[in-house]
Parts: structure tokens; C-alpha cells; sequence
């Protein structure tokens, strides 16, 4: 049972990071690392495919060693919420346009504090 939890979970964090690609506010590789942690409890065969995969597993050995980001995944991550922060100062009306803001100076600000790979 635990498994097939952790199974699900996997496969909805790799759906999650699969819509990050293409939405600014929403992350893809730490979703990839999610899904490794979930199919490293449900699916070796799953998680090798991540871990052994050229562009995220690089990044998910870094993480599962030393905690660490790379630096161009920083400057991403920043240029995304850069992104974000834009589109809702245009289209959003008060106070939800600071919701990006705010999300973006709190996580900008624990990604920048992570060692880098």
C-alpha cells in the first residue's frame, strides 16, 4: 500500500514538473527531485531513469549529496519569478499581484542560500 502511495505521488510530482516547463511561477527540477525521492521508495527502475537521465539527474545527485543548486539553475529560477512578478503587477488586481512577490523574495531567497553544484 505504501508503495503504490508513493508510487502515485512520483508520478504526479513528473506531471507537476512536466507543467512547470511551461508556467513561470512553477518549478520543474524540484519536482523532479520529488518524483526520484517517491520512486526511490516504489520504483528503482523509475528512479534510475531519473537519476541516470542527462538533464535532471545531474541535478538530482547534487541535491541528494549536498543539498546544492546549480548556479544556472538560480539565475532560472530567478528569471521565472522575475517573469512572474511582471504578469501579475499587469493583470492581477490588488492584493493578489503581490502573491508573486512575496513567493518570490521567501523561496528567491532559500534557493540563493543552498550551496551550488
Amino acid at each position: 500500500m505504501k508503495r503504490h502511495f508513493y508510487l502515485v505521488c512520483g508520478w504526479l510530482s513528473l506531471a507537476l514538473g512536466a507543467i512547470g516547463a511551461f508556467l513561470p511561477l512553477l518549478p520543474t527540477v524540484p519536482f523532479v527531485i520529488l518524483a526520484a525521492f517517491c520512486f526511490a521508495r516504489s520504483s528503482p527502475r523509475l528512479e534510475a531513469c531519473l537519476v541516470n537521465h542527462a538533464t535532471f539527474g545531474p541535478h538530482i545527485t547534487a541535491w541528494r549529496e549536498k543539498g546544492a543548486i546549480s548556479r544556472k539553475g538560480k539565475v532560472a529560477a530567478s528569471v521565472m519569478f522575475a517573469a512572474s512578478i511582471v504578469l501579475a503587477l499587469l493583470f492581477a488586481p490588488w492584493p493578489w499581484m503581490m502573491v508573486p512577490v512575496v513567493v518570490a523574495a521567501v523561496t528567491g531567497t532559500w534557493i540563493w542560500t543552498r550551496p551550488e553544484a
